[in-house]
């Protein structure tokens, strides 16, 4: 039996398959009834360990779009997993109902243990505080998209807040020092630093970086600003929590520091990181990023079922 291609971290693909991910969206975008039908007869399962809204809603969404069906459980308490099934288990029985699985789980790894215990392919929808690959093709694609040479180089990408334990920055990251050009600003409090080892490979592939504290002080340098909520499930402390949730709150007065081709995007849901008058700005996009979001895994999952289209 052919081995299912899954998609666990974003360097499971080659820039090529990348790229090619995101054209194919493109071209769904451009055209959605030409592959209103490209998935009829075939089932999508997600097994949603943790809640979520934009994340399970696209999947579903995006597979309905394409003529499939989906099933699935939206939490752990609604699965076998409150009788103390493992998810090795959960994923050999759901493969038999389903020709690809969604997986999203609280604990680093979930995913990876799901894909070697699969025959269809599965797709990593957040694990712990370590990967997201499906947002990370979503911000490239929003990106891409938005920027006004719809390319993915030579940009100034600014990460501002939980970057410790933010898994879509993590994704972001390591996609985007592929590309020829990238230098990030890392804004954060110390306890919310960027890992080690992502440093470390920021420094091993000679990608250029600065860490800083002050979102106000590099707000004009940035071509994307990337906010994200600091994450109360988390931390151990609520103390801690409390202490630095408010951090970074990204609002008008800030927002006039920055180019006026600069674009805010926020993998959502938001606290109170972004005040409610920059949703009105152009440069907003991150209700736009949804919308990308549902598109990008159109295209995930067609190529990951290689259906013709």
């Amino acid at each position: 039996m052919k081995q299912p291609k899954h998609l666990i971290s974003p360097s499971d693909l080659s820039l090529a398959e990348t790229d090619a991910i995101l054209d194919l969206a493109d071209s769904i975008i451009a055209n959605p009834q030409k592959y209103a039908h490209c998935c009829n007869g075939k089932k999508l399962a997600t097994l949603f360990y943790e809640p979520s809204t934009r994340t399970r809603l696209s999947f579903e969404a995006a597979m309905m779009e394409l003529g499939g069906g989906v099933l699935g459980f939206s939490s752990a308490d609604s699965s076998s997993a409150a009788k103390g099934e493992t998810v090795a288990d959960t994923v050999r029985t759901v493969q038999s109902f389903a020709d690809i699985i969604a997986i999203r789980h609280p604990k680093e790894g979930s995913a990876q243990v799901a894909a070697t215990n699969a025959n269809v392919p599965v797709v990593n929808a957040g694990d712990g505080g370590h990967q997201h690959p499906t947002q990370t093709l979503t911000d490239l694609l929003t990106i891409r998209s938005l920027h006004k040479t719809h390319q993915l180089v030579g940009l100034t990408v600014g990460l501002c807040g939980d970057l410790m334990f933010g898994r879509t920055v993590h994704s972001l990251v390591r996609a985007l020092m592929q590309r020829p050009g990238i230098k990030f600003v890392l804004i954060s409090p110390g306890e919310l630093r960027l890992p080690s080892y992502l440093i470390e490979e920021l420094r091993r592939n000679n990608v250029p970086f600065e860490e800083v504290e002050q979102l106000d002080k590099v707000m004009g340098q940035l071509d994307v600003l990337y906010m994200t909520r600091v994450q109360r499930e988390r931390f151990f402390n609520e103390e801690d929590y409390v202490r630095l949730r408010d951090s970074y709150i990204l609002d008008a007065a800030k927002m006039k520091l920055a180019k006026e081709e600069m674009m805010v995007l926020h993998p959502l849901p938001r606290v109170n990181e972004i005040a409610a008058e920059v949703d009105k700005d152009p440069r907003a996009a991150y209700f736009k990023q949804v919308l990308y979001g549902k598109f990008v895994r159109m295209a995930l999952i067609a190529t990951l079922l290689e259906v013709e289209v």
